[in-house]
C-alpha cells in the first residue's frame, strides 16, 4: 500500500483524539524519552536543514539501535546521514536531502538509496508543509498547485491530480502526514511542555499538532510563570507534548537560533570523512562520537570546548545585534 495510505484516516484521528492532554509534569531523561520511540514508527523531525535539529534525540535513538524508522522532515541535512547511515531509518520523506548548502548532495544518502535498499521519497517543499498542515487540521488531504509542473509529481503516485469542482482548474491533492511521534528541539519550555521558539518556526507547529505524540528537547526548562509572562512566544502548547528533556546544546553540531551557530570545524571534518567512504567513514564516526561517549556532555567534549564556546559566542552576538 502507498505511503500515506497505511491505515484509514479516521483511525489516525481517533489516536489523536485519545491522547492524554492533562496538565502534568513530563520531564524525563534522554534515554527514557528515546525509549518511547518504537521500531517501525513514523517519526517527524522538527527544525530545518541545520537549524534546531533535535540532534541529541537522534544521537540517543542511534545509541539505542532503533530500526526501520520512517523519518519525515521539511529539509534534511546531516541528521539524515546519521539516521540512514546507522541503519536506524530505512525510509526518508523530505523535500531536500543534502549535507548542507556548503557541501552539496549527501553521498551517504546516495550510497544507501542506490545500493543499500533504503527508500527516499522526495516531495516539493510546499507539499511536505501542506501534508503536515493537513495532518494538523484533521483532514485526509489538502489541495496545492505546486508539483503540477514538476517531474517530482511523476515520482509521487500518492498525490492525486483533480479538476477543481468550483473552477475546473487542475489541482493536486497531497495526503496528510501524521507521524507516530515528533522530535522537536526548542530554546525553552516548562515542565508541562509549553514550548517557546525564537526565530523561524519552520513546520514545527503543524508537525506537533499532526503527530500522535511529541518529544521535546529543550535548551533549558523554565518556570511556568516565565512562560506566562510572554504567552505570545509559546508556539507549541502542553497538550500536544508527551515528554520534555533538558539538553543544553541539543542541536549540536547544528545551530539553535540566538544561542549558538553551527560548529563548522566539526561539520567540515565529518563531511570529509563520510564523503571519503560513506560506509566505513560513517561507521568510524558513529563509533567515536555516538557509541563510545557515555553521555551527551561527553559527546560535546569530543567536539571540543573551544568550538562549542565559539559557536555560542557567534550565536549570541547575531541575536543581540
Amino acid at each position: 500500500m502507498l505511503e500515506g495510505q497505511l491505515e484509514p484516516y479516521g483511525r489516525l484521528r481517533d489516536n489523536l483524539a485519545n491522547r492524554d492532554r492533562s496538565l502534568r509534569e513530563k520531564v524525563m531523561s534522554l534515554e527514557e524519552a528515546a525509549s518511547l520511540v518504537q521500531d517501525g514508527m513514523k517519526v517527524g523531525i522538527g527544525g530545518s536543514t541545520m537549524s534546531r535539529t533535535p540532534m541529541a534525540m537522534i544521537w540517543e535513538l542511534i545509541r539505542q539501535r532503533k530500526q526501520r524508522l520512517s523519518c519525515s522532515r521539511c529539509i534534511v541535512s546531516t541528521d539524515g546521514d546519521l539516521l540512514i547511515g546507522s541503519g536506524v531509518s530505512d525510509h526518508i520523506v523530505t523535500s531536500w536531502f543534502a549535507q548542507g548548502i556548503l557541501w552539496g548532495l549527501s553521498k551517504v544518502m546516495r550510497h544507501h538509496i542506490e545500493k543499500g535498499g533504503k527508500r527516499y521519497d522526495e516531495w516539493s517543499h510546499m507539499a511536505i508543509g501542506m501534508r503536515f498542515r493537513a495532518g494538523a487540521m484533521g483532514l485526509p488531504f489538502l489541495p496545492i498547485r505546486s508539483m503540477l509542473g514538476s517531474d517530482v509529481l511523476r515520482l509521487r503516485p500518492e498525490a492525486k491530480a483533480i479538476d477543481c469542482p468550483f473552477t475546473g482548474e487542475k489541482l493536486l491533492l497531497v495526503p496528510a502526514l501524521n507521524p507516530d511521534v515528533a522530535l522537536i528541539h526548542v530554546q525553552r519550555c516548562d515542565a508541562y511542555g509549553n514550548a517557546q521558539i525564537d526565530g523561524l518556526q519552520f513546520m514545527d507547529i503543524d508537525l506537533a499538532m499532526a503527530a500522535n505524540s511529541v518529544i521535546l528537547t529543550t535548551e533549558r526548562i523554565v518556570s511556568n510563570d516565565q512562560i506566562r509572562r510572554a504567552p505570545d512566544q509559546t508556539k507549541i502548547p502542553f497538550f500536544c507534548v508527551d515528554a520534555v528533556v533538558e539538553v543544553p546544546y541539543g542541536s549540536a553540531p547544528h545551530e539553535c537560533y540566538g544561542l549558538y551557530e553551527p560548529m563548522m570545524k566539526h561539520m567540515n571534518a565529518y563531511v570529509a570523512q563520510v564523503n571519503g567512504d560513506p560506509v566505513e567513514g560513517m561507521q568510524a564516526y558513529l563509533e567515536k562520537y555516538v557509541y563510545e561517549p557515555k553521555s551527551w556532555n561527553d559527546y560535546l567534549a569530543l567536539i571540543g570546548l573551544e568550538e562549542v564556546l565559539e559557536a555560542a559566542r557567534s550565536g549570541r552576538s547575531i541575536y543581540n545585534d
